[in-house]
């Protein structure tokens, strides 16, 4: 029953197989051939059929087979539908219901199947390009199941196109030997095709006249086909074949009416060329046929160029159609080399070129020059002279037609001199014009000056070329501006004519120099041009100077000039940097300029990079900046500094540098030292006045006592005045009183001894003296003088202060009274009176003063009286012989008031006495003639 269901199912499928066709005209094909198969024997069907049952039924029992897909990996074409059916045996236990497809892994949408039976269904799916390689037939199973479907079975579809058309079919025939090879090779443009899917190529070739037809395996887009013998004037069929699984297609026919035609022939043979001496612009050129007339009738082509220059001119086809075997060439540049080469083809037009011969080359014969030297100069101004230095050069005539053989120059109103030319130096057969200097003239700034320059070869000379040099004051204006640009690997120069009319200029001149050699060149311009390329050969990376001269009729106008690139990179080196100077917190820095030839452009700016603090800090500076100085530099610290240079190409940076700064900025050290040396003398001038105030204070506080030992009064001689001088209250009251000593029993009263003045010595500093009894016991101790000083002995100096005792005399000085005392010492303020019936004897009262004794009081010039004295207390004659007059004078006036002072010698156990007001002895008497005594150490109540 099975094997019958089967069966049953395969005869339904072949008999509605036509649904299921991949294409429309395939699928036509498919049903005529499957209706003839069913027609011709249904035994041979059903043998077939049970065949096909027989090995299911085997495939099943060993492998269990779900179910096929008709077709079987199917070529399908993109852009057109594809329908493929999904038969479900009975081992998968399933329906058509049950099946559902998948295609790339998507589920096809249920709108697509179509049910043909319960075990039978089909799906159509549109082919693109993201079709999915796999189309899979699947079962849905129960939800107990693991699996949720089963795969029943899949196909791989195999995408592609139909073969395109192919188009552009041509063929040719080469020349072998002498005649035409039968071999003929076609091209054409195969058009679009999958490389997946197999195409197949044929070349189809038929001869109409014998009705021969031939073929062959192509290539995709070409094929030779074989011809047996080349046909010759008959006519030709050809064309080409493409098939692959999804259809087939043929080209058009190609039809040639003369197989002779599609011929290409050799190129033309024995090409040779003559030069004729009386023809200096032309050349004849002659060649042989490559094959026979009789076969193949010819026309040539020509073509010539100079040597080395690559730019090939032919020859006007019309001029050489006939198949004659020479040309003359005409218009040709004499004395120059020329190459030659000759093709050939089929004298109709049609067919191919023959490949162009090999070169001929011949030279033209020479001829005079047609054309002017290129004449120019060059102005080198003179140091300190008021002239310019011109040199004259040139470059040979563009139509030199020859080689120069030397020149004719004219300066001013001279005659022609003849400049000799080394032929090696210029040749017109060279391609570059090289620059010839000429002659040298200096030329004064007031003058003026003309050149004519001729040149000449083996044939004859060339037009003169004249140029004037103008005065300096007074040269023609120059152009109004100038610039260059760079385009397409080119500099351009491009100007604006002289701000007057420019009816004058009748030509341009762009001179460009060199900065790095100084090679100079230059190229003339019309007048109507505004800017030009330059035409001569500039080097990359290197500077040169343009200049435009107007030419005013032969007359060079003031040039204006400008430096250009005709191309810029980055700098082949970085500056080279150095430290000028240092400080504590800055750095002054200072680099070389580049060198022009390592430069490769202009600088546009310079890049200082330092780092401090381990950060890296930047400064941009003008590119005509040579030094800048870099602040906020950490002080006694270690610098790195580099310097990079900039161009609009590119960047290069220099070497690093690395430097210390100074612990102290330029001039801080002095400073400190200035400023510590002004402290150290301002604490020891403070010091030392210190030192002086104290030593002062303390003499205020604590007088010295001075040592009567060392006193220079017993070198004193005291003279009295006979008239005694009425004391005056106001020095009384300046005298004070200490002591008393009575000697010889007399005795003085205190206020004979207030009165007395003391004078101060000449050889007494004047800040250090003070009026008599100025002072207090508590005053400031005055310094006195050596005895040296006063004449005495050179021994007794003193550096301390001395207070002095004086005698108090009742009739002497200043109201100061002598009075007459007992043997015995009296107190001052206890005894008004001394006793009038004992012996007066002078009195000593001691006085604070630190004035030296006055002269009145050591000596009584004068008085008319002599007193016995101590010879201990002489006076020394050198000291009053050492005063000066003038002194001596003064110290006589005051003596004189002093001579009615007395003075009495006082005795120790004397006993002391109180004089009286007056200052007088009770019977008004004078006393004795008083003298000196040293003060005895110690101290003495007053009496």
């Amino acid at each position: 029953m099975v094997l019958a269901k089967i069966c049953y199912i395969h005869i339904l499928l072949f008999s509605e197989v036509r649904l299921y066709s991949v294409t429309k005209k395939g699928g036509t094909k498919q049903e005529k051939y499957i209706k003839g198969i069913m027609d011709q024997s249904s035994y041979r069907l059903l043998q077939i059929l049970s065949l096909a049952c027989l090995a299911c039924r085997l495939t099943s029992s060993s492998f269990k087979n779900y179910g096929t897909i008709i077709p079987q990996s199917p070529t399908v074409e993109i852009g057109k539908e594809f329908t493929a059916t999904c038969v479900v045996y009975e081992a998968a236990k399933a329906t058509a219901d049950d099946i559902y497809w998948t295609s790339g892994g998507v589920i096809v949408p249920k709108e697509q199947y179509t049910k043909i039976n319960d075990s039978a269904v089909n799906v159509t799916i549109p082919i693109t390009r993201e079709t999915g390689k796999w189309l899979l037939c699947k079962k849905n199973e129960s939800p107990s199941s693991l699996n949720k479907s089963k795969t029943i079975h899949g196909i791989e579809l195999t995408k592609g196109y139909p073969p395109e058309k192919p188009e552009n079919l041509s063929c040719m025939a080469v020349q072998f030997d002498r005649l035409i090879s039968s071999n003929v090779t076609c091209t054409w443009q195969p058009g679009k095709m999958d490389e997946k899917i197999s195409t197949t190529f044929t070349l189809f070739g038929s001869v109409i006249a014998v009705n021969q037809n031939y073929s062959t395996k192509a290539q995709r887009s070409s094929g030779c086909i074989y011809f047996g013998n080349f046909p010759n004037y008959m006519e030709l069929d050809i064309w080409v074949d493409v098939e692959n699984n999804l259809g087939k297609v043929r080209s058009d026919v190609l039809f040639i009416i003369d197989p002779n035609e599609m011929v290409k022939t050799n190129p033309p043979l024995d090409v040779n060329i003559i030069s004729e001496k009386n023809f200096s612009r032309t050349l004849l050129v002659s060649w042989k046929h490559p094959i026979h007339e009789t076969v193949v009738k010819l026309k040539y082509n020509l073509r010539f160029c100079t040597v080395g220059s690559g730019d090939w001119t032919e020859v006007p086809p019309n001029d050489t159609e006939s198949s004659k075997e020479s040309f003359r060439l005409q218009y040709l540049k004499p004395d120059m080399e020329h190459v030659v080469q000759v093709r050939c083809m089929h004298h109709t037009g049609y067919g191919y070129w023959s490949d162009w011969s090999a070169n001929s080359t011949a030279r033209t014969p020479e001829d005079k020059p047609t054309s002017k030297p290129d004449l120019w100069r060059v102005v080198i101004p003179s140091q300190g002279k008021s002239e310019r230095r011109v040199e004259v050069i040139c470059k040979d005539p563009v139509e030199s037609n020859g080689r120069i053989r030397g020149y004719n120059i004219k300066i001013q109103d001279g005659a022609w001199e003849v400049v000799p030319v080394n032929g090696s130096e210029l040749n017109s057969r060279s391609q570059e014009r090289k620059i010839i200097p000429l002659y040298q003239i200096p030329l004064s700034d007031k003058r003026r000056g003309s050149i004519e320059l001729k040149a000449w070869n083996s044939v004859g000379e060339s037009p003169r070329a004249s140029l004037g040099i103008p005065k300096l004051a007074h040269e023609p204006p120059p152009v109004a501006s100038l610039s260059c640009f760079n385009q397409d690997r080119r500099l351009w120069v491009e100007w604006q004519p002289p701000n007057v009319e420019a009816t004058g200029v009748t030509e341009y001149v762009l001179e460009w120099v060199s900065v790095s050699d100084g090679t100079i060149d230059w190229q003339r311009e019309p007048r109507h041009n505004r800017k030009a390329p330059i035409k001569g050969t500039l080097q990359r990376f290197k500077l040169y100077n343009i200049a435009v001269y107007p030419m005013y009729s032969g007359w060079t106008g003031k040039p204006l000039t400008t430096a250009c690139f005709l191309e810029q990179g980055a700098p082949l080196e970085g500056p080279s940097v150095k430290v000028r100077r240092t400080g504590k917190s800055n750095a002054e820095v200072e680099w070389m300029e580049i060198p022009l030839d390592k430069r490769r452009g202009f600088i546009t700016n310079y890049t200082i990079f330092y780092i401090t603090g381990g950060k890296e800090h930047s400064i941009v500076v003008s590119p005509d900046t040579y030094s800048y100085t870099v602040e906020g530099l950490a002080s006694n610290s270690k610098q790195v500094v580099r310097i990079m240079a900039s161009t609009v190409q590119g960047s290069t940076n220099g070497s690093d540098l690395s430097f210390n700064t100074l612990m102290y900025a330029p001039g801080q050290m002095e400073a400190i030292v200035v400023s510590v040396c002004i402290g150290v003398l301002f604490v020891i001038v403070l010091t030392v006045s210190l030192c002086m105030y104290k030593i002062d204070l303390i003499k205020k506080i604590w007088p010295p006592v001075p040592d009567p030992s060392n006193s220079t009064i017993a070198n004193w001689s005291p003279d009295f005045p006979t008239k005694a001088v009425s004391p005056k209250e106001s020095v009384l009251g300046d005298v004070s009183v200490v002591e008393v000593d009575v000697f010889d029993r007399k005795s003085l009263c205190e206020e004979d001894k207030a009165g007395l003045p003391l004078k101060k010595d000449k050889y007494m500093s004047e800040e250090h003296s003070s009026g008599i009894g100025g002072s207090s016991c508590m005053s400031t101790p005055r310094q006195s003088v050596s005895d040296s000083e006063e004449g005495g002995d050179s021994g007794q100096t003193t550096t301390s202060t001395v207070q002095y005792s004086s005698v108090v005399a009742s009739n002497g000085y200043k109201g100061q009274s002598p009075c007459t005392l007992p043997q015995s010492p009296c107190t001052l303020l206890q005894t008004p009176q001394c006793g009038s019936s004992q012996s007066q004897m002078p009195s000593f009262a001691r006085s604070e003063s630190t004035q030296p004794l006055l002269d009145s009081e050591e000596s009584q010039e004068g008085s008319g009286q002599s007193h016995q004295r101590n010879p201990y207390f002489s006076r020394s004659p050198v000291a009053s012989e050492s005063r000066d007059p003038g002194d001596r004078n003064q110290l006589e006036m005051e003596e004189q008031g002093l001579a009615s002072l007395r003075f009495c010698p006082l005795e120790e156990g004397s006993q002391q006495t109180t004089p009286t007001d007056e200052g007088q002895s009770p019977d008004e008497q004078p006393g004795p003639v008083p003298s000196y005594m040293p003060q005895l150490r110690g101290h003495r109540q007053p009496c």
